[in-house]
């Protein structure tokens, strides 16, 4: 089986108003918590402009392949995150993961 990158994206909104300092709070924890886990390669932060949808922001990342993805979310790091900071932070989100087509 050939090794494939997976691009994970998930775009979300926070309870926060997006110029409150919790929001900035947010994106910064996220930033630096997630960039420092060791399978997540070009980790990227975005506000969102589309009129086409409502979600605020948006996170994205690559992961060498699957097996990285797993480890991904198996870390202590992530774990932590989503329990301490994203459930307790984030109103609703959409989740999407791609690999890329050859």
């Amino acid at each position: 089986m050939v090794s494939v990158p997976i691009k994970h994206m998930v775009v979300f909104t926070l309870k926060y108003e997006f110029d409150m300092v919790e929001t900035k709070m947010f994106l910064e924890k996220s930033a630096a918590i997630l960039s420092a886990i060791p399978q997540v390669q070009q980790f990227e932060a975005f506000r969102q402009v589309s009129e086409k949808t409502d979600y605020d922001f948006g996170f994205s990342m690559v992961f060498a392949d699957r097996a990285a993805y797993q480890a991904y979310n198996e870390h202590p790091a992530h774990v932590d995150y989503v329990k301490q900071l994203w459930e307790k932070e984030v109103l609703r989100f959409q989740e999407i993961d791609f690999e890329q087509l050859t």
